[in-house]
């Protein structure tokens, strides 16, 4: 596998920010384009149990509310989810937009998934995702000359079902995330190997939860601006460990150190 490289959700804002503004400075000479927004779409991952997980996309589909189906400019890849864990994300779509609503999300999967459980490779069948493709509600207004960014997160420990019979099927779970709209917590566990589930927790309703990865690290993103409580929970016999009152901003993550079970 690739060595990973942990980006904070900031610099990740900072690099879309610049590339956005670039798409839109460049945009604003050309009369075609100037009365449409930008849609960027992006994906990232939670860390799952496995060696690797990878995903055939092959198109991009936004639907706006009167049932139009757009076919965005797409990054055809096979991309190995484990890659886009812990901040680090990838763009895979693109396109200018009219101004108006769009519904939903769709992503269209080809044959070519796959998982490799201790070095060993399983197709993943995806039957659903092969016919229609992945729906994913989003609900998202554009206005012209704005540039918009959209984070497809989806979680690899719970989009793999394991079979009786020893095989494997892809039921994503993934999760929209309006970057533009939302922070994140990062920070790190110890000891090294203990692999834990992260939750965030504000005003008593827990939001997200992630993992870490098997480095320690772990994010977790898409959290509206606010304070919020940490419980970091390991298999026993370790017992859990909470840390309290952490600021999230808006564009930011916020590091909360490192944590000892």
């Amino acid at each position: 596998m690739k060595n990973r490289k942990f980006l904070s959700m900031k610099k990740i804002m900072q690099a879309l920010f610049l590339s956005l503004l670039v798409l839109f400075i460049a945009s604003c000479g050309k009369d075609d384009k100037k009365d449409k927004a930008q849609l960027s779409v992006l994906m990232t991952d939670a860390p799952g149990p496995y060696d690797a997980v990878y995903i055939d996309l092959l198109s991009v589909e936004v639907t706006g509310n009167g049932g139009d189906a757009i076919l965005l400019t797409t990054n055809a890849a096979i991309y190995n989810l484990l890659d886009l864990s812990n901040g680090v994300n990838t763009l895979i779509a693109t396109s200018d937009m009219e101004p108006g609503t769009i519904s939903q999300i769709r992503l269209i999967l080809g044959p070519n998934n796959s998982v490799i459980v201790d070095g060993e490779s399983y197709p993943l069948s995806t039957p659903s995702a092969q016919q229609s493709g992945l729906k994913l509600q989003v609900h998202k207004t554009f206005e012209a000359g704005v540039a918009y960014a959209i984070l497809l997160d989806f979680d690899a420990h719970q989009s793999i079902i394991e079979k009786g019979n020893g095989e494997y099927q892809l039921k994503p779970v993934i999760r929209t995330i309006d970057i533009a709209l939302s922070g994140s917590l990062k920070g790190k566990i110890t000891p090294v190997g203990v692999i834990a589930t992260v939750t965030a927790t504000s005003d008593g309703i827990t939001f997200y939860s992630s993992v870490n990865n098997s480095n320690g690290d772990f994010l977790v993103a898409g959290l509206p601006s606010g304070i919020y409580d940490i419980t970091v929970t390991p298999a026993l016999p370790l017992l859990p460990v909470t840390i309290i009152e952490k600021t999230v901003v808006v564009g930011a993550s916020t590091d909360v150190g490192i944590i000892a079970l």
